[in-house]
């Protein structure tokens, strides 16, 4: 490890305490309204000792102030103030600490938002959630509850102390002998607490990774058979769990009793050296009574402030995981002189452009290429040729390593990153709705449009009759990622979810390459409709729907090895013409028209006849 890793990681232990009390700053009323009550009530707690003493040493002749049903009177009045106590300072530092919880974890899930994709793929969806409920809960604990309890604590402590000193002074040196043998166990303790609390939670993230992986891919896992295997890989994770949560468990079952040990002997040293006291009538019944009691109470403090002790050790270890969320900085941010744009012409253009991830190795390189506005690019080439990369450079998921992408003229670093988004929409390959209503998802391209914009949209994307269909309408739940929808009802709502948000720029990922033919007619009008007067860019895995576009892009091995329409393409006889043979034969002849009056070409794959027949470009008022 080096010197400056050193530095860091103090730096990160010395400003833990810091960083987590702005959490609590705007509750510290409430906090400290808590502490004062729980303080109320721990006094009130150290009158039970002198009380019970003197009514003991009322009943056994010793003269007192008070009569023995006097000081039951005191007893049951003590105990009524202490519950009353008890019930505010409860609820004053539940509400506290709950809302302490909101803000941590509004704060954190706000921050995960903000990153870049590049954080997302180094991270499993599973333990980011667990970060968010597991780890936070724990620091609420150790943050929140214990600072108040621990000021009572340490206050009934200290008073506890002054009063077994004041009572016999010789009887309480039995006991502080205790308290440095307590202090050097704990300390041997901590040092295997904090990194078993640590290992525990990071256990508990990575058995909610594998749970919510094999829940999320359940079709995957059912088409294979994996059910079994699935269970056995998740019953490894939380064995792990499980295992070390029994040496946590193990750790903290000997760390109490062990303390609470060394108060017994005390104990039992005080038992028989006050018996011996007041045999030789140097302290009362009643005195040693009390003695006891207060010897109680230290222990019982003592005890809470081990326990108090050992979950902050617990908590460092998810303080450090949320911090090192907090502290991730976006591969992605708004540059301090970014401005906001309005509705953009549409205009992109690639000047020199190079990406490498982390790896360092270019997936694109020196790639220059400008697109008019309204016009349709298709970006076409082999598996890992790069199309992916570029088309996630435009809505600036990620920035390029060399080189600038623009729009209309103006590099995206220097334009916020909302204003740019608003100007674009994405239509997936692999469409994921939420799990709210149909009504919900179309919305989401335009949170606060009206009912008529967003019928007029379903109707544009071919969705509305489908969706009139169903049993609830737009107020159909689809389920999770939309599971209880076709995938072309599915492509319809997003398509849908882009025309209401009306952008000026169009990124397609093939939406229709797993569509049957029906649904795949649906959707390609839908798209034509989408299309309209909007700079689109499509990544084509299928090359008959290229011929929509105005230009072809041909990417190899990360670079742009040709450029034109599908003919130019063709005649050249280059790259592009070699993928468009491998998916049909060029026939030696033009294609004859059957019965429908449309085209048909077979395909090499499995000879079947491929329809040409509806094209998006002629709602575009263009040509095949």
């Amino acid at each position: 490890m080096n010197a400056d890793t050193t530095k860091t990681r103090s730096r990160v232990k010395l400003t833990f305490d810091r960083r987590l009390l702005r959490y609590i700053k705007p509750y510290r009323v409430q906090i400290a309204a808590a502490a004062a009550l729980f303080m109320v009530s721990s006094g009130l707690f150290l009158f039970f000792p002198i009380v019970s003493g003197q009514l003991v040493n009322s009943v056994t002749g010793s003269p007192g102030v008070l009569t023995p049903a006097q000081i039951i009177g005191v007893l049951i009045v003590l105990f009524l103030l202490r519950a009353v106590a008890d019930i505010f300072s409860q609820y004053m530092i539940t509400y506290a600490g709950e809302s302490v919880t909101l803000s941590m974890r509004l704060e954190v899930y706000k921050h995960i938002q903000s990153l870049g994709l590049s954080f997302f793929a180094s991270r499993r969806t599973g333990e980011l959630i667990s970060r968010l409920a597991s780890d936070v809960s724990v620091v609420r604990t150790a943050l929140v509850n214990n600072i108040a309890s621990l000021l009572s604590n340490v206050l009934t402590l200290v008073g506890a102390v002054i009063l077994i000193v004041v009572t016999n002074w010789r009887l309480t040196l039995v006991v502080l002998f205790v308290f440095p043998l307590a202090t050097i166990v704990a300390r041997l303790y901590s040092r295997s607490l904090r990194p078993l609390s640590t290992e525990v939670q990071d256990r508990l993230a990575e058995s909610n990774a594998v749970a919510e992986e094999a829940i999320s891919g359940v079709r995957v896992v059912k088409s294979f058979g994996r059910e079994a295997y699935e269970v056995n890989r998740f019953g490894e994770a939380v064995g792990g769990y499980f295992k070390t949560s029994i040496k946590l468990a193990r750790l903290r079952a000997t760390f109490g009793p062990l303390i609470g040990l060394m108060f017994f002997f005390a104990l039992v040293g005080i038992l028989w050296f006050g018996s011996q006291e007041v045999m030789a009538g140097r302290l009362k019944a009643g005195d040693l009574v009390s003695f006891l009691l207060y010897g109680g109470v230290v222990a019982s403090g003592v005890s809470t402030l081990v326990s108090a002790f050992t979950q902050f050790q617990e908590a460092a270890g998810a303080t450090k995981r949320l911090f090192e969320i907090l502290d991730t900085q976006s591969n992605v941010s708004n540059a301090p002189n970014a401005a906001s744009i309005g509705t953009a012409l549409g205009r992109i253009t690639l000047d020199g452009v190079s990406f490498a991830y982390e790896n360092k190795v270019d997936v694109v390189h020196d790639i220059s290429l400008d697109i008019a506005p309204g016009e349709i690019l298709a970006l076409v080439g082999p598996s890992g040729a790069g199309k992916s990369t570029l088309f996630n450079l435009i809505p600036r998921f990620y920035d390029p390593s060399a080189g600038t992408v623009k729009l209309d003229g103006t590099d995206l670093r220097d334009m916020t990153i909302e204003s740019l988004r608003n100007n674009i929409a994405i239509v997936p390959q692999d469409t994921l709705l939420f799990s709210g209503s149909v009504r919900d998802n179309i919305l989401y391209g335009k949170l606060d449009a009206t009912q008529e914009e967003m019928l007029a949209a379903a109707r544009a994307a071919n969705a509305h009759q489908f969706v009139t269909e169903l049993q609830q309408g737009y107020d159909t739940l689809v389920g999770e990622r939309g599971v209880k929808l076709s995938g072309g009802q599915r492509q319809r709502i997003a398509i849908a979810r882009a025309i209401l948000k009306d952008p000026r720029i169009l990124l397609l990922d093939e939406a229709t390459s797993s569509l049957d033919s029906e649904s795949e007619g649906l959707v390609q009008e839908a798209l034509g409709r989408l299309m309209q007067g909007r700079t689109t860019i499509i990544i084509a895995h299928r090359l008959s729907t290229v011929q929509v576009a105005h230009r072809i892009a041909v990417l190899d091995k990360g670079s742009l090895v040709e450029l034109g329409t599908h003919d130019e393409l063709i005649a050249q006889g280059g790259l592009y013409h070699r993928l468009y043979t491998l998916q049909f034969e060029l026939p030696d002849e033009a294609p004859a028209a059957d019965e429908t009056g449309e085209t048909t070409v077979e395909t090499p794959v499995n000879g079947a006849r491929r329809r040409r027949g509806f094209n998006p470009l002629s709602l575009l008022g263009g040509s095949q």
